[in-house]
């Protein structure tokens, strides 16, 4: 009895939620404090909980997201240089569009720019047509999940691109905001998504040529 009472201890999620926290404070130890660290990784879980289908693998995705939102803080305190630019795509349920864009970003941006993407209203997961058009040109979508917008994303980033969200995402000075209109792959054939995805591909080479083009080869 004690050995099943020790494991499920082991894998309650506030328990694994605590240990997360921890190991993060000890990471970002001097960047931004323990209380900060811990409010973040428990938000991050109860945010994605909303809409999570499945519970047994949120605390290790809400770990990565509290991860990505506590680095996004720093930068946007400049306690951490941002060596590239930031780019963040919003759309609605960040289970689309901005998912294959930040993809796209991540492939042809080859390092030079780095890329988040959320969602105004969070759904399940990423569309099954839109893991199935991005695999067609060997952009593997099964570790993403939906995340919602947070604003510590928003700050840290120096590009932000929406796509059918509205007016959901905060506006900040001195960053560069583009409304990039879109049909939504869920309303679409596979076909359709096909259609998005290459118009998407398009938009990012454009944007990489503006904010992070490739360096002039040397003679």
């Amino acid at each position: 009895m004690s050995t099943r009472g020790g494991q499920l201890a082991l894998d309650d999620p506030q328990s694994v939620l605590h240990r997360s926290a921890e190991r993060l404070a000890s990471h970002y130890d001097g960047i931004v404090n323990a209380e900060t660290v811990e409010r973040t990784v428990f938000e991050s879980y109860t945010a994605l909980a909303r809409t999570a289908k499945v519970s047994v693998h949120l605390p290790s995705l809400a770990t990565r997201f509290a991860n990505e939102r506590l680095t996004a803080l720093a930068q946007a305190k400049g306690a951490i240089p941002k060596p590239v630019p930031e780019v963040l795509y919003v759309c609605v349920q960040n289970s689309g569009r901005s998912q294959m864009a930040a993809a796209l970003t991540r492939e042809l941006g080859a390092g030079r720019v780095h890329v988040r993407s959320a969602g105004s209203e969070p759904g399940a997961g990423i569309l099954p047509s839109v893991v199935a058009v991005m695999a067609e040109q060997g952009i593997d979508l099964g570790e993403e999940f939906p995340k919602p917008l947070t604003d510590d994303v928003v700050r840290a980033a120096d590009a932000v691109i929406t796509m059918g969200c509205g007016d959901a995402c905060p506006v900040y000075p001195g960053k560069r905001y583009l409304d990039w209109r879109l049909d939504d792959p869920a309303e679409l054939d596979l076909d359709g998504v096909r259609r998005v995805r290459d118009e998407i591909r398009a938009r990012v080479e454009r944007l990489l040529g503006e904010i992070a083009p490739v360096p002039a080869a040397r003679d």
